[in-house]
């Protein structure tokens, strides 16, 4: 029987690749994430953050990120 190691399945999130999207004309030099875009929706419509919020940001910014579409 073959022991299991991590990283043995690859359903499990060990580490995941960041995710970029290129956004002509929405962002300006610096990359943005899609955790902090969803932190300032959230807040512009009054939510009031709570002890998750970070985590959650943090864990989509490292999933998802928003840069420039100029090279």
């Amino acid at each position: 029987m073959k022991k299991t190691t991590e990283g043995d399945n690859p359903a499990d999130p060990i580490e995941s690749s960041t995710h970029s999207v290129r956004l002509p004309g929405f962002i300006v030099d610096a990359e943005v994430g899609l955790g902090d875009v969803v932190k300032k929706a959230t807040s512009y419509l009054g939510v009031r953050p709570c002890g998750g919020c970070e985590r959650r940001a943090a864990a989509l910014n490292r999933w998802m990120t928003f840069r420039n579409g100029r090279s």
